[in-house]
């Protein structure tokens, strides 16, 4: 009876030093992390269709879409393309229009409606459309800043960074000033988060840049 009494007060003391120890532990918090994401191997090909304003150099693991806006129909804007990166979640849309030509446009009615009027591409409205479409981020963007850029193949324009938690961290737009007009945006198909999502942004600006450096009208 003694033995068997010893042997359950030493499995009870055993017991609390283990309960003892493991509430005294020290506990280290462990960061948020997030996917790794194993990128593809950077090669380029040329986007070159018949008929089309400009041609450029994009990644091959991009797939080259007509908007689906635009898609099957004759529209105004036959020249409205993105690229999807399936892998990346990422997509650049890519819209072009012809200064002095026509293209509906949204005008705000007296009751805060918008109704489609058609009107004339003019350079500088299309510059401040620019500018107004990126500063639409600023409620969410901790910072936006523009850049002035001119190629080596004589390609023009304006280069917007987006920080924060906006929907679209790179803006570009190029133009000749009297014929040409052609504007950039990348967006994934995830709630933005700056901190997730900035390597494949940083991955993706590399591609963007390199689009934009063989980047050729084709009208002239």
């Amino acid at each position: 009876m003694k033995k068997q009494t010893g042997l359950l007060f030493y499995f009870l003391l055993f017991t609390f030093y283990l309960v003892h120890t493991g509430c005294n532990s020290t506990y280290t918090s462990k960061k948020t992390g997030y996917y790794k994401i194993d990128f593809p191997v950077r090669k380029y090909t040329v986007f070159q269709k018949e008929g089309f304003p400009y041609s450029f150099e994009y990644p091959v693991y991009a797939q080259v879409v007509q908007d689906s806006t635009y898609f099957d129909q004759d529209t105004q804007n036959p020249y409205w393309i993105n690229l999807d990166f399936p892998r990346l979640g990422g997509r650049i849309f890519l819209s072009y229009k012809a200064i002095g030509g026509k293209s509906t446009y949204k005008v705000k009615q007296p009751d805060g409606s918008y109704k489609d009027s058609l009107g004339t591409n003019v350079f500088d409205f299309m510059v401040n459309d620019a500018f107004k479409l990126t500063s639409k981020n600023e409620t969410v963007a901790t910072s936006i800043k523009d850049s002035l850029f001119h190629t080596k193949n004589g390609i023009t324009g304006v280069f917007f960074r987006v920080g924060g938690n906006a929907a679209t961290a790179k803006q570009f737009f190029m133009s000749d000033t009297t014929k040409n007009f052609f504007r950039g945006a990348l967006y994934f198909d995830v709630t933005p988060n700056a901190d997730s999502l900035r390597p494949v942004v940083d991955f993706l600006q590399e591609d963007i840049d390199h689009l934009i450096n063989t980047f050729k009208w084709t009208n002239k």
